[in-house]
């Protein structure tokens, strides 16, 4: 232990420590997928930031960290962003340096049975106020969400239904402070044990309480995956691949034909043969063809992309145009300040339009579907808005391409399962390059992966269910909580130094002041 501590004076093994710890819950998210890692990953980290010999240093510890933590999950992002996703890691990995400061703070040194107790809803709720703010689309949204590392877990999807992945973040941190606290503070590991104890009976109640989904009918939803298709005329020829693998679902009884994001790179008012082509196809197959625009607009300024709804008469009307875009994938943030690292990286050369609300359609067979395209997977709120709107089936459409030999299409496509599980709505997660998948209304998956090698259409039979969850009816109520105790604690800090200044001893008045020994007097 003391040639550790003696290894750790140096500041930059210290930081190159912090970062590799902060990077280790990485592991628990697709494709290596080992969610149980997830409980225990944290507690490197949490031992670092314990020990930080100042308070100083337990910010930079927690700033490292996150650096690392946001580099692992995203480092699939560093073909495309170059040296812009260290800057980005380390600009969001700021906000965890409080977060550092308060590990310090409520576990270090020999911490009181009180102290070891706050410390495992202080830090958790911390946590918490880390990822609300990192959600934020402008800085790159909620993906790696810790919480999102228990997808394929039934009872942390139950959970999912009652908090959402808020939820399951909060319990992922606490399981973590509380391993933390079990081998290094002895004084405080009787409330360490009562919050592990605490957190089995609440993972028990929530599996025997939180209302199940109740299937009610089933519908076939077919997914339309080409594949890699590269070249100067993809668009034409992916087009051409989607109608061959389309027209072989004919004679299958589907409801709906959905295909992935970008699987169309005309505008269909420009190209009107391609609408034309996609009416047979709806006609041919007995279903609406839900499909993914990519293009300039010709009613409106700027490129757009959108899910568009094609039936047997045409398109229908039916339109959703993304809101929510990937920055620098999809736009330049500052353009004027960062427009350079288009020469650097992948970034768009010229920035998508937004569009303004969300859209549930009625796809025909009385069957009503909330489309989301691709980044927008991530946001918890969008698809409980869908849900609560209406939606009977809420719809991903996606492309990974420029990702298929990363970690990303499998981390995308688990996604899927927790906006199931939140909503108790079947999702339908569509790509064009893989990885598709469909997760039923509880959050179990439906059928085979479609992974990264494959491309065909597949047909899912789909679970319904309606009613209402708890997630969606009371919304993130674990954020606003955990911001309450951050409140709570932020006010007891203000109180408590409030109270040592009082106690504080008069400081001694200054002496005299002389001149050549004896007292000055004053001027009048």
């Amino acid at each position: 232990m003391r040639t550790i501590d003696h290894w750790l004076t140096s500041p930059w093994r210290r930081s190159g420590a912090a970062a590799l710890a902060g990077a280790l819950p990485v592991l628990a998210f697709p494709a290596p997928a080992l969610w149980w890692f997830a409980y225990v990953a944290l507690v490197p980290w949490l031992l670092l930031a314990r020990s930080a010999p100042t308070a100083r240093r337990a910010a930079y510890d927690g700033w490292c960290g996150g650096f690392g933590f946001l580099l692992a999950v995203h480092h699939w992002l560093l073909p495309s962003l170059h040296v812009f996703i260290f800057l980005i890691a380390a600009l969001l990995g700021l906000l965890w340096a409080p977060w550092g400061l308060l590990v310090r703070r409520l576990l270090g040194g020999v911490p009181s049975p009180a102290r070891g107790a706050a410390a495992l809803l202080v830090l958790p709720s911390a946590w918490l106020a880390v990822e609300l703010v990192r959600s934020w689309q402008g800085l790159g949204g909620p993906w790696g969400m810790l919480g999102a590392s228990q997808w394929q877990v039934g009872p942390a999807l139950r959970l999912a239904s009652v908090g959402g992945v808020w939820l399951l973040s909060f319990l992922v941190v606490a399981v973590n402070v509380a391993a933390a606290t079990l081998i290094s503070v002895r004084e405080a590991r009787l409330p360490a044990l009562a919050s592990l104890v605490a957190t089995a009976a609440a993972t028990s109640a929530a599996w025997a309480w939180a209302p199940r989904p109740d299937v009610d009918g089933r519908v076939r939803v077919a997914v339309v995956q080409p594949g890699v298709v590269a070249g100067q005329d993809s668009g034409d020829r992916r087009f051409d691949l989607e109608e061959r693998l389309t027209r072989r679902l004919a004679g299958q009884g589907v409801d709906l034909v959905v295909w992935g994001e970008s699987s169309v790179g005309f505008d269909l008012d420009d190209r009107p043969d391609l609408a034309r082509r996609l009416t047979s196809l709806s006609r041919a197959t007995g279903a609406d063809v839900l499909v993914n625009v990519d293009a300039r607009r010709s009613d409106r300024p700027g490129i757009f992309k959108s899910s568009v709804l094609v039936g047997p008469d045409g398109p229908t009307g039916a339109r959703y145009d993304k809101m929510r875009l990937v920055p620098f994938g999809e736009y330049i943030p500052a353009r004027s300040l960062f427009g350079w690292a288009t020469s650097v990286g992948r970034a768009a050369g010229e920035d998508r339009r937004r569009g303004t609300d969300q859209t549930v359609m009625n796809v025909g067979h009385g069957l009503r579907v909330g489309p989301l395209i691709c980044f927008e997977t991530a946001f918890p709120d969008m698809s409980r808005h869908l849900a609560g709107n209406g939606a009977d089936i809420l719809l991903g459409q996606s492309s990974t391409s420029s990702f298929q030999q990363s970690w990303a299409p499998e981390q995308h496509a688990s996604l899927a399962a927790l906006r199931a599980a939140e909503t108790g709505r079947p999702m339908v997660h569509a790509t064009l390059t893989g990885v598709s998948a469909v997760y039923g209304p509880d959050g179990a998956r439906l059928g085979p992966w479609l992974g990264t090698d494959a491309g065909t259409a597949q047909v899912y039979d789909v679970p319904l269910a309606h009613g209402v969850t708890p997630y969606v009816r009371y919304g993130d109520w674990p954020v606003h909580g955990a911001l309450l105790v951050l409140t709570a604690l932020g006010m007891s800090e203000g109180v408590r130094a409030l109270r040592l200044r009082r106690s504080a001893p008069e400081p001694l008045a200054p002496p005299a002041r002389t001149v050549h020994g004896w007292p000055a007097r004053p001027w009048r």
